[in-house]
């Protein structure tokens, strides 16, 4: 009984051990979180427009009928939203694309300051202080692009910032949603 005590310590270290060698592997890429809404309607939600930033709020008739939209989900304490923004931006003027967003659990003086500085290539806002919104929709963290279809279906999501090679595995993302819309 002694040794199995003592061996107990020893045992456990080793589990721990192996789950951290096993997390800290390469090979897996956070962008692909799984998410129940792909291939379903977006979720029921009302969000009322972020105060001061000049455009409407967000609800999930807005995703309708409006062609293909990415949902961006942001904060103005975001590091990666603020570097993924001038990809977006872009997209919007050189692609056409509609880009709609959710303010995520941000103060809203902040993130209007926020859109002054960067710009503001949203098409609508909707301001989620409470995280409610971001629970519908099933945010694991900002920044998250969702890519809506013209029926209001989800049919990728996208976790992480939009840089580096996620801009190009999003565009991929993107180019397929175009095609299969």
């Amino acid at each position: 009984m002694q040794r199995l005590l003592f061996a107990l310590p020893l045992l456990l270290a080793v589990i721990i051990g192996g789950f951290a060698v096993w997390g800290l592997q390469g090979g897996r890429d956070p962008s692909d979180i799984p998410s129940a809404l792909i291939s379903n309607p977006v979720p029921q939600f009302d969000m009322g427009a972020l105060e001061g930033a000049g455009v409407p709020g967000l609800k999930t008739e807005d995703l309708k009928g409006q062609g293909l939209t990415l949902v961006n989900v942001f904060a103005s304490w975001c590091g990666p939203c603020r570097a993924e923004h001038p990809i977006l931006t872009r997209m919007v003027e050189e692609q056409n694309l509609r880009v709609v967003a959710i303010n995520y659990k941000d103060k809203p003086e902040d993130a209007v300051e926020w859109l002054d500085e960067l710009g503001n290539p949203y098409e609508r806002i909707g301001y989620d202080y409470t995280g409610r919104g971001g629970i519908e929709w099933g945010v694991t963290g900002v920044p998250e692009t969702f890519i809506v279809n013209d029926d209001g279906v989800v049919v990728h999501r996208f976790a992480g910032p939009i840089v580096g090679d996620g801009k190009r595995r999003f565009q991929e993302a993107v180019d397929a949603a175009l095609g299969g819309s």
